[in-house]
């Protein structure tokens, strides 16, 4: 505005600006009310070209070319106002673009009522969600919706056979507490069981001394106690010593190995499984200092590579302990002697090599059998455990003989490892209770 009023001074002063208006056209302008009315024509020029959003014309502004530019403006004007008018549509007044055509509307049901919106704000998260009343009234009579796990749950229960419950038979539900508990995997216990049992089909060793020239079942029992005592010494988990046997026997079962080397095979072994099951397994220096510099330390490192290919690295195999985690919790023991009791019998069993000929899973039910009819637990066999185990009575009464006659052996036998490791406080001092010996007279 500042520099349109100093150019409208100066032409009334007769002033010509730089690089403005020629002389020719001074001279022709001489009066103030010329001026003042070229001073109008480039006023309106400039406030068209402004309201229409154009840049300012570069041509010489005369009068035939703002007749035209004035023209156009006033037709821009009226479309505009056309524009504008209002449109009846459906007895509406609508102000806006140009009038469209009545648009049909769908019957309405009067007896519908229309859902109303309810603003439900989490406190989680700032979403807003907007939730249907009417369908919130609905889904509020009904029970709710299964869970995914539950429905996991049931249909692998039905997989299995777990689900099929006479009237007149109670089965407990021995998982109840744990639902919540993410790390027990509920879910999946009944179908890793039942891959349990066809896997130790698979891996199950049968009677294979009869292959081996050079060693026997005596020995085969000397070095297992002596392993056992080694395995409390270094204070390992019950499933090194599980797996540490079960790793004997199937290399026994592939391989005939002399008696100089049975001992060194027994190292090898509980090498393997300490580095398999524990977060710190014993060093091959510790080895060799506790079997007195028996074997070197080269001698160790070459017997655990034979045994890893002999059995072509295949160590995750079902043992009886993990059988005997889940009979014992079938059992619903009332004591920690009941437990204590059920893996002193076990050990006992697999110390043995008469209980070869019984899968892994046979001999941890028979330990529980053996164990409940020693502390004279009632019922002996209930549904439950016949349930879970997969056994019945009879099905055990042959396998839980032989334990309960180790466990009334084992104060006199020569092999007194496992006796003097549960005679202890620690554990009870189950190995001194008296044996079930009413089990034997059970025909």
């Amino acid at each position: 505005m500042a520099s349109r009023i100093a150019v409208q001074l100066n032409r009334a002063e007769g002033a010509v600006p730089e690089g403005g208006i020629k002389q020719k056209n001074m001279a022709a302008v001489q009066g103030g009310r010329n001026r003042r009315a070229l001073g109008d024509i480039g006023n309106l020029v400039t406030a068209h070209a402004v309201l229409e959003g154009k840049p300012l014309p570069h041509r010489p502004v005369t009068r035939s070319f703002h007749a035209q530019m004035l023209a156009n403006a006033q037709a821009a004007a009226a479309e505009n106002n056309k524009k504008c008018l209002p449109v009846e549509v459906e007895n509406e007044r609508v102000f806006g673009a140009k009038a469209k055509k009545p648009v049909q509307r769908r019957p309405v049901v009067k007896n519908k009522p229309k859902p109303e919106a309810v603003i439900d704000i989490s406190s989680d998260s700032e979403q807003v969600k907007v939730v249907d009343k009417r369908e919130k009234r609905t889904n509020g009579g009904k029970k709710a919706a299964p869970t995914l796990s539950s429905t996991l749950s049931a249909r692998s229960k039905a997989a299995c056979g777990l689900n099929k419950k006479t009237k007149d038979v109670t089965v407990v539900d021995i998982d109840a507490a744990d639902v919540n508990n993410e790390l027990a995997v509920t879910e999946y216990l009944d179908d890793l069981y039942k891959f349990y049992k066809i896997a130790e089909k698979e891996s199950r060793v049968g009677d294979y001394m009869h292959s081996q020239p050079d060693i026997d079942d005596k020995m085969r029992a000397i070095l297992i106690d002596w392993l056992i005592e080694i395995h409390r010494r270094f204070e390992l988990s019950q499933e090194t010593l599980y797996l540490t046997i079960n790793i004997i026997d199937r290399y026994l079962a592939i391989k005939a190995t002399p008696r100089k080397e049975l001992q060194l095979l027994g190292m090898g072994a509980m090498l393997v499984a300490s580095k398999y099951e524990e977060i710190w397994a014993p060093e091959v220096n510790d080895l060799v200092c506790i079997s007195d510099g028996a074997y070197t330390h080269a001698q160790v490192l070459t017997m655990e590579k034979c045994i890893l290919g002999e059995l072509q690295w295949t160590l995750t195999v079902p043992t009886p302990y993990v059988f005997l985690v889940r009979f014992i919790k079938a059992a619903i023991p009332d004591s920690d002697i009941m437990e204590t009791m059920v893996y002193f019998l076990a050990e006992l069993g697999v110390m043995n090599y008469a209980t070869i000929t019984y899968c892994p899973s046979m001999i941890a039910a028979s330990a529980v059998y053996a164990a409940r009819c020693t502390l004279q637990k009632t019922p002996l066999w209930d549904e439950t455990l016949k349930l879970h185990t997969g056994f019945s009575e009879s099905q055990l009464l042959d396998c839980a003989k032989l334990l309960v006659t180790y466990h009334a052996m084992a104060a006199d036998h020569k092999l007194k490892a496992i006796h003097k490791k549960y005679s202890s406080i620690e554990r009870g001092a189950v190995a001194i209770l008296p044996p079930g010996k009413s089990l034997l007279e059970l025909a």
